[in-house]
């Protein structure tokens, strides 16, 4: 039987009955995986590199093209769920992922392995949304704020712990594990999602789905990413890679007149025309780079380099997440007290400060010396940074638009990692082609990688400083329809790959 939004809105699940419990249970679960697959494959990179003798190039592409996909259908995937049920495609995603996850695992090569992390991100794309979009509309509304909340944390946690759970299964046993490990706690979420939660679907008026904008928003970014990632192996001026980058920005282009032009867009791109808006998602842009090109980089970088083991890599940023989920809420409390603006200037600073450290980790220096201390900073200049961060961009628009406003949020920040990962090795002077990684390289092009990455943390500093008020107030009407609403808390923060 289907239960419309409007139906169970009143009544509504309580976060303390067994019924909620059961529902955030799955909904945790189910999201959590995405989030821990988000984090967990870094440190599996160097040995997955190892064994199938490719380069930088090809650990490149199995981050970026499981954050492509994400980042090009993941409102599409909320709109799916709005239209089709939501627990219909929270389980076709869970199933989905679960299955390009096996792939992933059991891959005879490089090729398939991208592939099938491409096909992975789609499963993200479809799960994650649609598990925010069941807790919106089966918890009462006095329910929500805690049950999202517990989400989220929980989400966090899953992506906080990833690292060490790689670290352990590859140092232990084999990379692939990093894959199969996927697959009991889907089974796990797909049974008690359908056994414990309830179908909901939206009701109402609603436009033609836009699939023509994810289409092209997925074009867009592999031509551009394929150029970027290839170029320096192939050449910047051989006729494949200028044909890559230029089909790449036309598409792109063709994107955003698109969807400024479709009557309901999976992009309203009217909420763009608020300062404070645009500033936010500016300032993420350049700081969700910086971070997602520092975390691919540092965990090769400390393996590859200073012959760290897969668990000694994975834990070294363990005082970063440690940091991030024991302080944000009180500096999210005093973002809300002295205003997002002071807090969105100094974070990225600090949080560039800590980037700019990593220079001192060189061959002989020790973790506590060098990685310890540039952790910290870093750390502590995220935890200024993101609550505010988050909470201007959905502060920007009206409450009801909050959803659209986190999913857009999220989706800015997985582009920049995105686009971080496949840029800043080719800038930095590191080697991508090759069957293998070049090592030296890596050295001596580290160093370049963590200034560029600093230097963008602070420009998001820059960004916050001249764009974001204190006093602001969003507006009641928004100037562009919604497509769906995805959820009224951000997602946790991406470790490598945006997030």
């Amino acid at each position: 039987m289907i239960v419309t939004s409007a139906e169970l809105d009143s009544p509504g699940l309580r976060f303390t009955s067994a019924k909620g419990r059961w529902v955030l249970f799955a909904t945790i679960l189910g999201s959590g995986i995405a989030f821990l697959d988000g984090s967990v494959v870094n440190v599996a990179l160097p040995s997955i590199g190892r064994d199938f003798h490719v380069g930088l190039a090809d650990l490149q592409w199995t981050v970026t093209a499981y954050t492509l996909t994400l980042s090009a259908f993941l409102l599409l995937g909320g709109s799916l769920g709005d239209r089709y049920g939501r627990r219909r495609i929270f389980v076709f995603g869970l199933v989905w992922f679960t299955v390009a996850s096996m792939v992933c695992g059991a891959a005879p090569n490089a090729l398939v392995l991208v592939l099938a992390r491409a096909v992975q991100g789609v499963g993200s794309a479809l799960l994650t949304p649609a598990s925010l979009a069941i807790i919106e509309a089966t918890f009462r509304r006095q329910d929500r704020s805690p049950a999202i909340g517990a989400w989220a944390g929980f989400g966090g946690l899953f992506g906080a712990i990833g690292p060490l759970v790689g670290g352990v299964l590859v140092g232990a046993f084999t990379w692939r594990l990093v894959f199969f490990i996927n697959l009991p706690l889907a089974a796990l979420a797909v049974w008690v999602a359908l056994r414990h939660i309830p179908e909901t679907s939206h009701t109402g008026v609603r436009g033609k789905l836009d699939v023509v904008g994810p289409a092209l928003a997925a074009l867009g970014l592999g031509g551009v990413t394929f150029g970027l990632i290839e170029g320096s192996a192939a050449g910047w001026v051989s006729p494949g890679i200028v044909v890559s980058l230029a089909a790449g920005v036309v598409l792109l282009v063709l994107f955003f007149v698109y969807e400024q032009r479709y009557p309901n867009p999976m992009l309203p791109l009217g909420f763009f025309r608020s300062r404070q808006f645009s500033g936010a998602n500016g300032a993420t842009f350049v700081i969700y780079a910086a971070l997602g090109a520092v975390t691919f980089l540092l965990v090769i970088y400390l393996q590859q380099v200073l012959h760290y083991s897969p668990l000694g890599a994975g834990a070294s940023l363990l005082p970063l997440t440690v940091l991030l989920l024991t302080l944000s809420s009180t500096t999210g409390r005093l973002a809300s007290r002295i205003g997002p603006r002071l807090p969105m200037t100094l974070g990225p600073l600090m949080a560039a400060v800590g980037m700019a450290m990593f220079i001192r980790v060189t061959p002989g220096s020790s973790y506590v010396a060098a990685v310890l201390p540039a952790a910290i900073v870093f750390g502590l200049g995220l935890v200024l940074t993101v609550p505010a961060l988050t909470s201007t961009a959905l502060g920007a628009v009206s409450s009801n638009s909050a959803g659209i406003a986190s999913a857009i949020n999220n989706d800015v920040a997985r582009v920049g990692a995105l686009v971080a990962i496949a840029l800043i090795p080719v800038l930095a002077g590191i080697n991508t082609g090759g069957n293998a990684v070049d090592v030296a390289a890596l050295s001596s092009g580290f160093r370049n990688g963590m200034l560029i990455c600093a230097g963008l943390c602070a420009l998001g500093g820059l960004v916050s400083f001249l764009t974001i008020s204190n006093h602001w107030t969003p507006p009641t009407v928004q100037p562009a329809p919604l497509p769906t609403v995805l959820s009224r808390a951000p997602l946790p923060v991406p470790e490598g790959d945006g997030s």
